[in-house]
């Protein structure tokens, strides 16, 4: 099975996506973007605010509540180049540790112009409601296809702070523009509380709190994990079949209540608010797989191919008492973790049985995610809304996807 997953082509699943199809800025209202709902072969047209009345009887979703950080920084050199500074990820150190430093940290960085950044450090001056501040950056050393850089500040302000007021929001490169500042709004969801993403969640920016109302009112319930979204989401799939892709790895966090949710949940449908959700969700499972076998694991680490190869027949309930039992064993109330899972045709669910989510760039992991959870049919939903003028991508409209 998993050699003829790896042999999918990728050119298998492309589509044309004309420009001007691109959405580059938001719906006027959020729960006002258009909603294409797809159950079985029966495709139907909405406005967000219909979902409640779309969803099975006692469903409950599940958001991701990651925060977009102000990622990208800038920097002006003595002879006027510009120097774009794009946090990854914190080097040496967990991400809220990072976060909470009050004078230098390091972080892996993309760099935008390195070639006219010779030498030397970069610096700049910023206004904060604390009063001024300076933030200096300066190149470690080579780390991939990124550098490791120290920061440096003044202030004594916390670094989430510091990048708060000297970066901006980064918005994906296929809106073609710069961030506005509607979009410190807009690109966040209303969830949004932990700081660690560099793209938003976007599934859950149709969402509003009187949208929540109407979903507490007809029974649906919500709950929240996290998963903090990497630049890696964007990278297209460059190899022919997606056994040659490296899936990029990203972090969870997930309190304990939400798994010992799942461990009793046994009936109502669970539907993921967006693929970021979904791979939070079926990696857990997996993880409580692992621990089923080997109970001793120290840490949370959902590998790319990893649900392909280890044992299936495991009960959701079981896999998720047993992750609870080696929470409950370290005292801890919070799991964290790292997951590579990559979700491709051929995957089979064992959490999720729906989903909420835009409609995705052509030759992408997450479209193949799409494909695994409905089949063929994702063509026949993506070709409806090419013909009807739906808007595609991080700001456009979205699909409910039921199994």
């Amino acid at each position: 099975m998993l050699s003829d997953l790896k042999n999918i082509r990728i050119e298998d699943y492309d589509y044309p996506l004309p420009d001007d199809r691109i959405a580059r800025h938001p719906a006027e209202l959020r729960d006002h973007s258009r909603l294409l709902c797809l159950r079985g072969d029966q495709l139907s047209e909405h406005r967000f605010f219909d979902l409640p009345d779309l969803l099975p009887p006692g469903a409950e979703l599940y958001f991701n509540d990651t925060r977009v950080i102000h990622a990208r920084l800038f920097f002006r050199k003595a002879t006027g180049a510009n120097i774009e500074v794009f946090c990854l990820e914190p080097h040496g150190m967990a991400l809220t540790e990072a976060f909470e430093q009050r004078s230098q940290c390091e972080w892996n960085c993309l760099i935008g112009n390195n070639k006219r950044w010779r030498e030397g450090a970069l610096s700049g001056q910023w206004q904060s409601p604390a009063g001024p501040f300076a933030l200096s950056v300066e190149r470690v050393a080579p780390a991939g296809d990124a550098w490791v850089v120290r920061f440096s500040w003044t202030g004594g302000m916390s670094f989430a702070e510091v990048i708060e007021h000297a970066g901006v929001i980064p918005l994906p490169p296929y809106m073609g523009r710069e961030a506005e500042a509607d979009d410190n709004l807009r690109y966040q969801t209303i969830f949004a509380r932990r700081d660690g993403s560099v793209a938003a969640p976007t599934a859950a920016l149709h969402f509003t709190p009187e949208l929540i109302e109407s979903l507490a009112a007809r029974g649906i319930t919500t709950q929240r994990l996290t998963l903090h979204v990497g630049a890696g989401t964007f990278r297209p799939v460059a190899s022919d079949t997606i056994g040659e892709h490296p899936m990029h790895v990203e972090r969870i966090r997930v309190d304990r209540a939400v798994c010992q949710r799942l461990a009793d949940k046994a009936d109502g449908s669970v539907i993921a608010v967006g693929t970021t959700s979904v791979r939070t969700l079926e990696s857990l499972y997996w993880f409580g797989v692992r621990l089923c076998a080997d109970p001793s694991l120290p840490a949370m680490r959902i590998g790319q191919w990893d649900p392909y190869e280890l044992p299936a027949g495991i009960a959701r309930s079981e896999a998720f008492s047993a992750l609870c039992r080696w929470l409950d064993g370290r005292g801890l109330e919070v799991l964290e973790g790292e997951t590579q899972l990559m979700i491709a045709p051929g995957y089979t669910f064992r959490v999720v049985d729906g989903l909420v989510t835009n409609f995705h760039q052509p030759r992408s992991t997450l479209l193949l995610l799409v494909s695994a959870l409905v089949g063929d049919r994702w063509r026949q939903a993506y070709d409806y809304a090419l013909d009807h003028g739906f808007r595609f991508l991080s700001y456009g409209d979205s699909c409910l996807f039921l199994k």
